[in-house]
């Protein structure tokens, strides 16, 4: 009697930790649980990664120092910035769509060219 017993509360034990460690696992596969995981990865990634660029930018700033030290730059040395630049290029482009705006006209390159604009014409 007490076999059947035992047996029993054994199998009927089995059948419950079986069943809730598959309900578990279903949990963890629905898509808003990967969704949870994943982000969480990702956001781990993130801490990592910037831990990394951390780590590079205090060795490179240890590695200049040890330049520095070596070439015989001090600190105490102004540095200046270089003086800005003026891109003649985006200029002359402002100045001749400034002009283009003044004279009202929308589409200069067609009315000036002798080439079609029709996308469908063979060419």
């Amino acid at each position: 009697m007490f076999r059947r017993t035992f047996w029993f509360t054994a199998g009927a034990a089995a059948g419950v930790w079986a069943t809730t460690k598959v309900n578990r696992k279903l949990k963890q596969l629905t898509p808003q649980s990967l969704a949870a995981r994943s982000a969480d990865k990702a956001v781990e990634a993130g801490h990592r990664l910037k831990d990394f660029a951390l780590d590079i930018k205090s060795g490179m700033a240890q590695r200049e120092a040890e330049l520095n030290d070596v070439l015989g730059i001090g600190e105490s040395e102004a540095r200046e910035l270089p003086a800005q630049r003026r891109l003649v290029a985006l200029e002359t482009a402002h100045e001749r769509y400034g002009k283009q705006q003044d004279s009202k006209q929308q589409y200069p390159q067609q009315q000036n060219s002798t080439h079609s604009y029709n996308r469908n014409e063979d060419h």
